[in-house]
């Protein structure tokens, strides 16, 4: 038996590197080693074709798998609705999404709308769509358009959303780009774009989207997108001031602020959406990933009633309403995850597991800052990174090379972490970790230990 299963996996893994096109993976490194094949989940447990566990410090390898592998509930739940209803267009509801719309519209009740669709790209896609076209009936076609966006952001891989993702190595060689979006800097405090020191600064990452809007023209831009915490681009967690300020400037020009929660969303940050450690008011949200811990695919765009109400107007007027459509986001199955894995979130009361968690996890990698390669360990709430440095003073990046060892050498401790896969030119140099919500102490010192003896055995 274990022989027909060894030359089924080579089979498979043949199949593999004929047929399949893996994501964000240059192929030729197959040349020397057929890929591995991830086959069972269970927990914050997974198991390759060779029977090897890892222990998975990734939550799906993009953070996503919030509530862990091998949930029967959210499998039942879905199993039960795709054989009474798998699908109907989405411009009818069908009831496991009118019950998921009204259950997201009382965990952000400021938000009172929610368009469904397919990703997390997919889902910045139409906010940008409603702000544009808002602003548009809103003001008899008034050209006011532009999206800002933010240096080490990530929104998408969609071309409007790439336009509006601020990594270079994503966007190279996909222009021309959408014209109309716009950069500023970013707000990581170890690697200040001013040369400053907080708090002896005077916010000049936050102030910086004054001086783009009226450099833009107030009247032309009509939205900021923004990660409250930047996931892709290096983990960063702004100042508590930031988003004050920034909710100030967006209310004086008359700017919407779209907040992207696709990763920050759903207890991974310790609430049960990233913006709410800040004071700030979003305009409208998005979110995937931890939505239905992947589940099942599904996004959601929410937005304000005042946004809503503007695409209110007479039935003749052919244009005069949001005129868009996600084919996915009338799949019954997607709501009915989501809405089984809300429940687990709540009934398991994971946000504030996750916080109390994360505390512990940020406070142990904080230790690890008394290693020579260490510069900064960051994070909230189990979301976390590692900045790795040749040197403290200089804070050069160590090389994309010794991070590859890096991460090999905790997969070899049997761990699973992450790191952030080129996205920044230059500083592709950190560690990045997203441990599902029920992860226990015993397994984030393993997590812990492993980052270390990797770094440990691998000197600068």
């Amino acid at each position: 038996m274990e022989r027909e299963t060894s030359l089924d996996f080579k089979e498979l893994q043949q199949q593999d590197l004929e047929s399949l096109w893996h994501h964000l993976t240059q192929h030729s490194v197959f040349k020397d080693q057929a890929p591995p094949i991830m086959v069972e989940g269970k927990g914050c447990i997974l198991k390759d074709h060779t029977g090897r566990e890892y222990l998975d410090a990734v939550s799906g390898g993009v953070w996503c798998v919030n509530v862990g592998y091998g949930r029967d509930s959210i499998a039942e739940a879905v199993y039960e609705q795709l054989k009474k209803m798998p699908y109907y267009a989405p411009a009818l509801g069908n009831i496991p999404t009118i019950k998921l719309a009204d259950k997201l519209t009382s965990l952000l009740p400021r938000l009172h709308k929610v368009f469904f669709s397919n990703s997390g790209s997919e889902a910045n896609e139409k906010a940008f769509k409603m702000c544009r076209q808002y602003f548009r009936l809103k003001y008899n076609n008034k050209d006011k358009y532009k999206i800002i966006y933010r240096n080490r952001d990530y929104h998408g891989t969609t071309i409007a959303a790439l336009s509006a993702t601020g990594q270079d190595e994503r966007r190279a060689l996909f222009g021309p780009l959408v014209p109309g979006f716009v950069e500023i800097p970013h707000a990581l405090c170890y690697r200040c774009h001013f040369g400053k020191a907080y708090p002896g600064c005077n916010l000049e990452c936050a102030y910086a989207l004054e001086e783009t809007i009226k450099r833009e023209d107030p009247d032309a831009v009509a939205a900021y997108i923004v990660e409250p915490i930047t996931a892709g681009g290096g983990i960063i967690v702004p100042v508590d001031e930031y988003f004050k300020i920034v909710q100030e400037i967006c209310k004086k020009y008359e700017v919407l602020i779209i907040m992207d929660e696709v990763v920050n969303g759903f207890a991974r940050t310790g609430t049960w959406f990233g913006h709410e450690h800040f004071e700030v008011n979003p305009d409208i949200v998005t979110m995937a990933k931890g939505m239905a811990s992947s589940y099942m695919g599904i996004s959601a765009t929410m937005a304000k009633q005042e946004i809503f109400d503007q695409f209110l107007n007479d039935p003749s007027d052919k244009i005069a309403y949001f005129r868009d459509i996600s084919t996915y986001g009338g799949c019954a199955g997607g709501s009915v995850a989501a809405l089984e894995n809300i429940k687990i979130i709540e009934e398991e009361n994971l946000c504030e597991r996750s916080r109390i968690m994360g505390e512990y996890f940020i406070g142990a990698l904080k230790e690890l800052e008394n290693l020579p390669m260490v510069g900064e360990a960051r994070g909230k709430g189990l979301f976390a990174g590692i900045e790795l440095v040749e040197d403290k003073n200089t804070k050069v990046p160590v090389s994309e090379g010794y991070v590859n060892k890096i991460v090999a050498g905790a997969k070899e401790k049997g761990v699973l972490i992450g790191k952030m896969n080129r996205s920044v030119p230059n500083l592709n140099n950190v560690l990045g970790f997203a441990p599902m919500l029920i992860v226990t102490k015993e397994e984030i010192d393993k997590i812990v230990g492993a980052v270390k003896s990797a770094l440990e055995n691998n000197p600068i």
